[in-house]
């Protein structure tokens, strides 16, 4: 497997306050990896440390393989495009100026690419309008597209959608999908908008307190999340030969309650398991969203 981004162990502290705390993470080439944490989690401190920004306490992160403590970081940071917070643009200057600060920032001889990108992130018509008169999405469009610059193949960007309308949401998620599809690039993206991160997101990491406590795949997710009926029967033998018999996927809980995978009709169904001697005794239908399986995974009251 390779990984773009590998953490293990990492640590940030400030005075005895660890903000990062033995923080292992693995992003894979390709991912749109979706950071999930409560505000004061660490999230933007995670960000920071990975672009440079911080130097850790302990522990170790790597970017294509190259250590954090190697001299070659720094060329593999030229690979990495980054939103941290907000997008650095100038708003007194229009979008291929704030284009072409960028290109002089990072030393390139060249501007050959400026109008690709912002044809990319839907900027190409804007002319001389200054930044101060964009919308808010326009101004994430834009910070986008200066992160851009230097044809990056990883982008971390830090509550992209944060204040934005629902056009601008979709814009920005349009975009994101476009990036990751057409041009390869990786994605790390840190969101309160569990909704919206679900769906783009090809893999999550749970940040609580400093730690990742769960990395997951979209597709283990939707298994974890996929709907379901949850029963509890009278006799749940009987139960368990009527749903094999009728071949219904089912798992029997800890709990004694059973849960099925499979669409039934709970009348005709209760009528089958009746001519068994068997009542259902409690019938709940289940859809666990993103949301929820978070706050389930940190346990909820305090720490929602």
């Amino acid at each position: 497997m390779e990984y773009i981004l590998e953490t293990k162990a990492l640590e940030k502290k400030y005075g005895n306050f660890k903000v990062i705390d033995n923080l292992n993470m693995h992003i894979q080439k390709g991912a749109i990896y979706g950071l999930i944490g409560k505000n004061g989690a660490g999230k933007t401190t995670l960000i920071r440390l990975i672009c440079g920004l911080q130097k850790p306490t302990n522990g170790m992160y790597a970017i294509y393989g190259v250590l954090n403590t190697d001299k070659q970081i720094t060329k593999m940071r030229k690979r990495v495009g980054a939103i941290v917070e907000t997008p650095s643009i100038r708003i007194d200057a229009d979008a291929e100026d704030n284009l072409k600060e960028q290109y002089k920032m990072l030393g390139l001889p060249s501007e050959d690419n400026l109008k690709e990108i912002l044809k990319l992130v839907g900027l190409s018509k804007t002319g001389k309008k200054k930044a101060k008169h964009f919308s808010l999405g326009m101004k994430q469009r834009l910070g986008i597209a200066i992160a851009l610059v230097g044809e990056p193949d990883f982008l971390i960007l830090d509550e992209p959608i944060n204040g934005l309308d629902p056009e601008g949401i979709i814009e920005i998620r349009e975009l994101i999908l476009k990036l990751n599809k057409e041009k390869g690039i990786t994605f790390l993206i840190s969101s309160h908008y569990l909704d919206e991160l679900s769906k783009i997101a090809t893999h999550y990491g749970f940040l609580n307190k400093g730690s990742i406590i769960k990395e997951i795949s979209k597709q283990e997710l939707e298994e974890n999340c996929k709907k379901r009926f949850e029963i509890r029967v009278s006799n749940v033998k009987e139960c368990i030969h009527y749903l094999e018999e009728n071949e219904l996927s089912y798992e029997v809980m800890t709990n004694g309650k059973i849960n099925i995978y499979d669409t039934i009709h709970i009348s005709e169904f209760a009528v089958a398991l009746s001519k068994r001697n068997c009542i259902i005794e409690e019938f709940n239908e289940k859809e666990e969203s993103l949301e929820n399986y978070y706050i389930n995974l940190i346990g909820g009251g305090d720490n929602v």
